[in-house]
């Protein structure tokens, strides 16, 4: 609008300038010398306001004041309000980059920015550079493998952009004594925020916890055996007012040496990093899933086995048997008399494999599926303990499928059942006749 007023302006006293000029130089009797001599003056105000406009471009010359009308004034005032404009905006991003940067320098925790397509440094922070032994500027635009030369599991873990699940349990390059952990956050559509953790305290908790756990597990075993073994020698036929207190024993004892197991298990899962790699041929054990869950059911339930897979597996027998068979005997124990438990063995789309236990049980409320797999951690304490579970067995799974590179899916509805389902890769899938899938 202000501009278009001014266009307007201008026109008219452009008309009128010449309009006079054409008259004083048709009563002096030269109207073309009036007429250039006035063009001349025009083209010399022109270039004059054209100076004061690139004036106004030059920061260093840059005019306080505008004065004048017309449409180059109004150029010039929009010059000088964005000139203004644009300046304060530059001053606040300098002070919020400042600021960014202090925060970044006073973080606990590194902070670097990694290109996603190489992986090359772009940026990191003062802790950073002391976690992971780095200098500046010459680590910039260096790959961060580089870092960590020998350690697949990181060039794994970035080649496949996990950022639900951080990099834990990691020997810090400048100090093999510093446990690190890594977190990948996107930060831009080609760049990652790696955030790097000390993690040596809680490392060394975690090893004190678990040592505990196990050495007690362990001491426990002595005198479950005793009591197990005097239990045994009470005769209920002898003592029949004993009999209900005996047998009640025996099963709170059995209780707890299937608890010490589980114990000394997750124990044990927790403090191995690899396990054997060995043929498991699927079809027989989905069989051997089928005969433990209709031994444990009773004939209570409907037990369907589906394969369509038609594949195997690669990894440790014993420990994927032991995870498959804790979904199958929760499935058992969780679904009331009448229902059915669906074995199901399957192809990913991505070319990997998928065990899944369904049954038409109670069901699991949402807001406790977060935490199903803590250890300990029910749903329902009162169904638990009649159902005999010791609360570890989901643990267990979840441990076994993270040394298989895998991991566990639970979908679950209150009143129609749940699904849990360990999904491995494919480069744990092979063919029934031996060879890679």
């Amino acid at each position: 609008m202000m501009l278009e007023l001014a266009w307007r302006q201008s026109l008219i006293r452009l008309l009128l300038y010449y309009g006079a000029t054409l008259g004083i130089g048709l009563l002096l009797g030269e109207p073309w010398w009036a007429l250039g001599i006035a063009t001349a003056l025009l083209a010399a105000r022109a270039y004059w306001r054209l100076y004061r406009v690139l004036r106004f471009l030059d920061w260093r010359k840059q005019l306080r004041t505008v004065d004048g009308k017309g449409l180059w004034a109004a150029l010039e005032t929009l010059i000088h309000r964005r000139q203004t404009e644009n300046h304060t905006r530059s001053r606040r991003l300098v002070r919020l980059l400042r600021a960014y940067r202090q925060a970044a320098t006073a973080m606990p925790d590194g902070a670097l920015v990694i290109q996603r397509r190489d992986g090359q440094l772009v940026w990191f922070n003062k802790t950073a550079r002391h976690l992971l032994g780095l200098r500046y500027p010459q680590s910039l635009a260096t790959p961060l493998l580089d870092s960590f030369p020998g350690q697949p599991r990181v060039r794994d873990w970035l080649a496949a952009g996990q950022t639900d699940d951080p990099l834990t349990d990691l020997a810090s390059p400048a100090d093999p004594l510093v446990r690190i952990s890594l977190r990948l956050i996107p930060y831009s559509p080609t760049q990652w925020l790696v955030v790097v953790r000390d993690v040596t305290k809680l490392m060394r908790l975690e090893q004190m916890r678990r040592d505990f756990v196990a050495n007690v597990s362990h001491e426990l075993r002595t005198p479950l055996t005793v009591v197990h073994g005097y239990l045994d020698m009470i005769e209920p036929e002898e003592h029949p007012d004993l009999a209900v207190m005996v047998e009640e024993m025996r099963r709170q004892s059995q209780r707890m040496t299937q608890l010490v197991e589980d114990l000394l298990t997750l124990s044990r899962l927790e403090a191995q990093e690899h396990l054997p790699e060995e043929p498991l041929s699927m079809a027989s054990l989905l069989v051997t899933l089928r005969r433990e869950a209709e031994a444990l059911s009773q004939g209570r339930h409907t037990i369907r086995v589906e394969d369509t897979a038609g594949t195997d597996l690669t990894g440790s027998a014993k420990e994927l048997h032991s995870a498959f068979s804790n979904l199958v005997s929760n499935a058992v124990r969780y679904t009331p008399t009448g229902g059915e438990i669906t074995i199901r063995f399957e192809r990913t789309a991505d070319g990997g494999a998928r065990l899944a236990v369904r049954d038409s049980g109670y069901g699991i409320p949402a807001q406790h599926l977060p935490r199903i797999t803590e250890r300990f951690y029910r749903v329902s304490t009162s169904r638990s303990r009649e159902s005999g579970g010791t609360g570890l067995g989901l643990s267990i799974v979840k441990h076994v499928l993270n040394l298989h590179q895998g991991w566990l899916e639970i979908e679950s509805e209150v009143g129609k059942g749940s699904t849990f389902a360990c999904v491995f890769g494919p480069h744990r899938v092979r063919a029934r006749d031996g060879t890679g899938a």
